[in-house]
């Protein structure tokens, strides 16, 4: 890797921090004093890379940001060691089929913790995960194709309702603690994430809220089966720039179309639709009539959001941002 300044997209991408806590990390608490270029981008070299690596790792394992930002990155690497998450940063993740086999080994880990109905073994294995990959990567990687198994098992009748409660208790405790040290953004848009009424999965709508809480979004999570009257009216008292809906299970709701459409009706026509599930495929049709941006799955999601992030009153259909093409995955 080379000595010169970094843009902050490499860095994230390195850190596995999104940009904007990498922002807010700088302006409230110091972490960090990036280079500035003539044209005012931040430019960050490698010991300002590793402090950051190492602020996210201590930040994972339950330390204050607030805290840690001020220690110096010697002490920084010792909390690290000490905490047995001190690892080679030269290539911090592995890459390729190495990779692959390592998520799919970590996946087989949480398959066989909920088989087990062990969740202090599922838990264990998401904070691994979460320091080799970041949360971001841990969520696209990992969490993202162990929910779409998970459905898979549960409607091939691999797992019972216990295990799949199980597991989504699980992972709403990991992923809403796993979000805590970025902290709730103050002027962030405001992103409604929930299940339509007679969608009885959430394991997606977690994974969505989860994400969009890393990228910066302050995120009103309603659950799972909620009318679409209570969904417009949670999205207009909180201000909301979208709305996020997993449709997972099940596919064939004769009512949901009508459902979908009376939604878009009640909302704001500046507060866009953002669909997704491995069920959205079957509601494709309407999810297009009513301009909703349709996602595929996590990876497709972060830049999604992203693009969402203007001001209120240009639609996502008038931005390129609806999908006509693709296959829906597991959010």
């Amino acid at each position: 890797m080379s000595n010169a300044g970094h843009p902050i997209k490499a860095v994230a991408r390195l850190t596995g921090l999104s940009a904007y806590v990498i922002r807010i990390w700088e302006h409230r608490y110091g972490a960090v004093k990036p280079e500035r270029t003539a044209t005012n981008r931040r430019l960050y070299s490698l010991p300002q890379i590793e402090r950051l690596s190492l602020l996210r790792e201590m930040s994972q394992a339950g330390h204050n940001i607030g805290l840690i930002a001020r220690l110096p990155t010697e002490r920084l690497r010792e909390l690290a060691a000490e905490a047995g998450s001190l690892r080679p940063r030269t290539n911090p993740r592995p890459v390729g089929t190495a990779a692959a086999k390592s998520d799919a080994s970590l996946i087989e880990e949480c398959v066989s913790a909920i088989q087990a109905l062990d969740a202090t073994a599922l838990e264990a294995a998401f904070k691994r995960g979460v320091r080799a990959l970041g949360t971001v990567g841990l969520l696209q990687r990992v969490v993202g194709p162990l929910a779409q198994r998970i459905g898979e098992m549960w409607i091939n009748g691999a797992l019972t309702v216990a295990h799949e409660h199980l597991a989504t208790a699980a992972m709403r405790n990991f992923l809403w603690n796993s979000a805590k040290p970025y902290g709730e953004p103050k002027h962030g848009p405001v992103l409604v994430v929930v299940t339509p009424a007679g969608q009885l999965h959430e394991l997606g709508a977690l994974l969505v809220a989860a994400l969009a809480a890393n990228l910066g979004w302050r995120v009103t999570y309603l659950g799972a089966s909620l009318p679409v009257a209570e969904i417009a009216g949670a999205a207009l008292q909180s201000g909301a720039r979208a709305v996020a809906l997993s449709l997972v299970y099940p596919a064939d709701d004769p009512g949901l179309a009508g459902e979908l459409t009376r939604l878009r009706e009640l909302l704001p026509a500046e507060t866009d639709l953002v669909a997704g599930g491995r069920a959205a495929s079957a509601y494709r049709d309407t999810l297009e009539s009513i301009g909703a941006v349709l996602i595929g799955d996590l990876s497709e999601l972060a830049p999604k959001l992203e693009a969402l992030r203007r001001p209120a009153g240009k639609s996502a259909k008038n931005s390129g941002l609806k999908m006509s093409g693709g296959r829906s995955g597991s959010i």
